[in-house]
């Protein structure tokens, strides 16, 4: 195990890396809860969605630690699962089984690039601007989607959202859920997010608002989703862009939880590059493939790696740890399966927060840069669809660069992301 990981190397023990696996554990398993469900929305069998969540997470995981040598662990990624429910198959009236296509597809991109080296080149073409507003705007798009869920945010006729009824009971635990969670990690309180869900479960029982259906049994039926994607349909002309956005998301995701928790772990080269970037770019374009073939939504990599960083994971030797712990977690689909929706939508909310932090980093003195990532992340939610945020975002950063006499700041790529986008648009196309 020491040869093998290089634990020595690190400075760290085994012991060390399985208390940091279950310390990154703790902060992410409200997605084997939160995921099913958003799944379920796109017409996914609940419980298949529920096996697909944690086989995944447990594949991906698995796939970095042994490949990469990383402490940083992968499940079906925030954002991109609700781009795939709500603005794909709800939106465009795609069927679940060509929009998890499209996933393959993406992944299969993502894998291309890696192996030919190009992924440096996609990463650093986009700038900083947008990659920080691309961040925001999917927080605020989750936030949208949680705070519907919440019953804090209803649709109007005259002004397209309004507040709901507060004084609902599933509305009220709703709220109390959120700031339950928020207290908790303010508190640096271990599994805050998963413990914020499964206590705002509990309250609804007296008032018949939560079914419990037992703590655990056998895994259900994975047969529903499992190589059910239509990889044919997937490569049909009219969703490239939708491949795109999955592509182009799920890339960016990934350079910037690479880059931020190799930073913290002090596993990153003195010249600002990541060693073995490759190798954690093949582990997470093979476990976005998996993913799509279990049957759910794009797999990423997770900053909540993060903690087990705090806790001393150096090694992959952590993120073997998370893969074991989601395929234990097979085995409690009765208590996953229990937890309504209003019990969930605060994870939402509170997810989309930690998100919209991204902001901070954008540079405020420059017009040009800060316009285009505030057009990027406002237009996600008012849009419903991270696609267009995306275009409008590119288009605005080209026009108003080149405008006020900064073109030369535009890479081709950008200039070309852009031009598709308006001609999408043009077309009506979403």
């Amino acid at each position: 195990m020491d040869s093998f990981f290089g634990l020595r190397e690190h400075g760290t023990t085994p012991r060390t890396e399985i208390a940091a696996g279950f310390a990154t554990f703790l902060t992410m398993v409200y997605i084997v809860v939160v995921n099913p469900g958003i799944m379920a929305a796109a017409g996914i069998d609940h419980g298949a969605a529920f096996v697909a969540t944690c086989v995944a997470a447990a594949i991906g995981s698995l796939l970095m630690g042994l490949l990469a040598n990383y402490p940083i662990a992968l499940a079906p990624g925030m954002g991109l699962n609700a781009y795939f429910s709500f603005a794909v198959v709800g939106g465009m009236h795609i069927p679940w089984q060509v929009a998890l296509g499209a996933v393959f597809v993406s992944g299969v991109i993502f894998l291309a690039v890696s192996l030919i080296g190009i992924r440096e080149w996609l990463i650093n073409t986009i700038p900083l601007s947008l990659k920080l507003g691309i961040a925001a705007g999917i927080g605020f798009f989750l936030g949208l989607i949680g705070l519907q869920g919440m019953g804090v945010v209803v649709a109007s006729p005259a002004t397209m959202v309004n507040l709901g009824t507060l004084t609902t009971t599933k509305t009220l635990l709703s709220c109390i859920g959120f700031l339950l969670i928020a207290g908790m990690v303010a508190r640096r309180v271990p599994g805050a997010i998963i413990l914020g869900i499964l206590v705002t479960a509990a309250l609804g029982i007296p008032f018949g608002l939560t079914s419990f259906g037992g703590i655990a049994s056998f895994p259900p039926s994975l047969a529903p989703t499992f190589l059910q994607l239509d990889i044919s349909g997937a490569l049909g002309l009219g969703i490239a862009g939708i491949v795109f956005t999955f592509f182009i998301v799920d890339l960016l995701d990934n350079a910037g939880t690479l880059i931020g928790t190799t930073h913290r772990a002090g596993l990153m080269n003195p010249d600002g590059t990541v060693p073995r970037l490759g190798r954690a770019l093949l582990a997470d374009s093979g476990g976005a493939i998996m993913g799509s073939v279990l049957g759910t939504s794009t797999t990423t990599s997770y900053i909540e790696s993060a903690a087990g960083i705090e806790a001393g994971g150096r090694t992959g030797l952590t993120a073997v740890t998370v893969a074991v712990l989601f395929a234990l977690t097979l085995f409690f689909a009765p208590l996953a399966t229990s937890i309504p929706g209003y019990a969930t939508a605060p994870a939402l909310v509170f997810v989309a927060c930690l998100m919209a932090k991204s902001l901070r980093d954008v540079n405020w003195d420059d017009l040009t840069d800060y316009l285009p990532a505030v057009v990027t992340a406002v237009a996600m939610p008012f849009t419903f669809s991270i696609a267009t945020g995306i275009g409008l975002g590119f288009i605005t950063y080209a026009v108003v660069k080149l405008l006020a006499g900064k073109g030369g700041q535009v890479s081709g790529a950008v200039w070309l992301i852009a031009l598709l986008s308006a001609v999408k648009f043009t077309l009506g196309a979403g």
